[in-house]
C-alpha cells in the first residue's frame, strides 16, 4: 500500500515536470519563431555554451559584437545602414532564444537528477527521460549548425531553409515525445476504435508533421509573402513558376512558389480528412477527440488564410505557428489514445 502511494506521488511530480518542459518547449518554439520573423538569428556569430550565457556588458563589448555581425553577408547586403540600437534589438531576441534553451536544459537535467536521487525512476522510464534530454542537447547543436549556415564565407542573407526546418521539426519531436511520456504516466484509458481508425490517426499525425515541416520551409524562404491572394496564386491555380529550371527538383524545397503551393495543398488535404473522419465518427467512441482535432485544424486553416492575405505580418504569423503546434500536440494525443484501444471485439468500426 505504501509502495503504491509512493508510486502515485512519483508519477504526479514527474508528470508535472514533463508538462513544465512541454510548456517551455512550446514557448521556445514561439521565441524561435519571433527570432526568425525579426531576422535576429545571425546577430550572434559565435556559439559559446558557457560564456555566451552572459550578454555584452559595456559599450566596448557591444561594439565588439556589432563588429562581428558586420562581417556577415546579411549585414553587408541587407542591413548595412543598421544602427547600434537596431542591432541590440535583434541581438536581445537571439540571446534570449539561446538563454531560454539553456534554462530548459537546466530544468530537464535538474529534474531528472532529483527524481533519480528520490528513487522514483524505473530503468525504462529513466531511459526514456535520458533520451529526451539527449534530444535537447542535439537540438542545441543543430541550432548552431543552422545559424552557421548564414555566417562566414557564404552568400546567404538568412540561415539555410532546410536547416531551419530540421531545427523546427526536432523541436516538434521533443514536445511530442514529452507529451507522450506525460500521457503514459497518467491513468487515461484508450479509445475503443478499429484498427483502421488507428491507422487514420497515425496518417493524420504524419501529414500534420509534414505540414509543419513545410511551414518551416515557407518561413525560411519568406515564401509566405510571395503570393498573398487566395484561393488562387496570382490568378493561377498552380503558379507558373512552380519549377525553376536552375533548381530542378530542389524547387520543391528551395522554390518560394512551390513551397507555398505545397503548404496550401497539404492544408486542404488535412482539413478535408479531419472533417471527413469527424462526420464518420459522429455519435461513436472517439467523436469528441476527433472533433477537438478537427476544430483546431479548422482554426489553423482559417488563420493561415487570414495571415496570408494580410502579407504574413509578425503578430499573425506567430499566432499561426502557435496554433500549428497545438494541432500537432492534439494529433499526438489522438494517436496515443487510439494506440491504447480496447480489444478489437469491443472496438467500433
Amino acid at each position: 500500500m505504501r509502495q503504491a502511494a509512493k508510486s502515485d506521488i512519483a508519477a504526479l511530480w514527474i508528470r508535472r515536470w514533463l508538462i513544465l518542459i512541454a510548456v517551455m518547449v512550446y514557448a521556445m518554439i514561439l521565441i524561435g519563431g519571433m527570432t526568425r520573423l525579426t531576422d535576429s538569428g545571425l546577430s550572434i556569430t559565435e556559439w559559446d555554451p558557457i560564456s555566451g550565457a552572459l550578454p555584452p556588458i559595456g559599450a566596448d563589448a557591444w561594439a565588439s559584437e556589432f563588429a562581428k555581425y558586420q562581417q556577415t553577408t546579411e549585414f553587408q547586403q541587407q542591413n548595412f545602414n543598421m544602427t547600434m540600437a537596431e542591432f541590440q534589438y535583434i541581438y536581445w531576441w537571439e540571446w534570449g532564444h539561446r538563454l531560454f534553451g539553456r534554462l530548459i536544459g537546466l530544468v530537464a537535467i535538474g529534474g531528472f537528477a532529483w527524481f533519480w536521487l528520490k528513487g522514483w525512476l524505473t530503468k525504462p522510464l529513466a531511459g526514456h527521460l535520458l533520451g529526451l534530454i539527449a534530444l535537447g542537447g542535439l537540438q542545441g547543436a543543430i541550432g548552431w549548425w543552422m545559424v552557421s549556415s548564414g555566417i562566414g564565407e557564404t552568400d546567404r542573407l538568412d540561415v539555410a531553409p532546410y536547416r531551419l526546418a530540421t531545427h523546427f521539426v526536432l523541436a516538434l519531436v521533443i514536445i511530442g515525445y514529452t507529451v507522450w511520456l506525460w500521457l503514459d504516466l497518467g491513468r487515461r484509458e484508450g479509445l475503443a476504435v478499429s484498427s483502421r481508425l488507428k491507422l487514420v490517426s497515425v496518417l493524420m499525425l504524419g501529414l500534420i508533421f509534414l505540414q509543419m515541416a513545410s511551414g518551416a520551409l515557407v518561413a525560411g524562404l519568406d515564401a509566405g509573402r510571395t503570393y498573398t491572394d487566395w484561393p488562387l496564386m496570382a490568378g493561377e491555380l498552380v503558379p507558373s513558376h512552380y519549377f525553376h529550371a536552375e533548381l530542378g527538383l530542389r524547387s520543391l524545397f528551395e522554390g518560394r512558389e512551390a513551397t507555398q503551393f505545397n503548404h496550401r495543398l497539404l492544408a486542404y488535404v488535412i482539413w478535408g480528412l479531419s472533417l471527413a473522419v469527424l462526420v464518420m465518427r459522429y455519435g461513436k467512441p472517439g467523436a469528441r477527440e476527433f472533433a477537438t482535432l478537427a476544430t483546431l485544424v479548422t482554426l489553423q486553416a482559417a488563420w493561415g488564410i487570414i495571415t496570408l492575405v494580410n502579407g504574413a505580418p509578425l503578430k499573425l504569423a506567430i499566432l499561426h505557428q502557435a496554433l500549428g503546434v497545438a494541432v500537432f500536440v492534439a494529433s499526438v494525443r489522438l494517436v496515443w489514445l487510439t494506440a491504447r484501444q480496447q480489444p478489437q471485439s469491443a472496438a467500433s468500426a
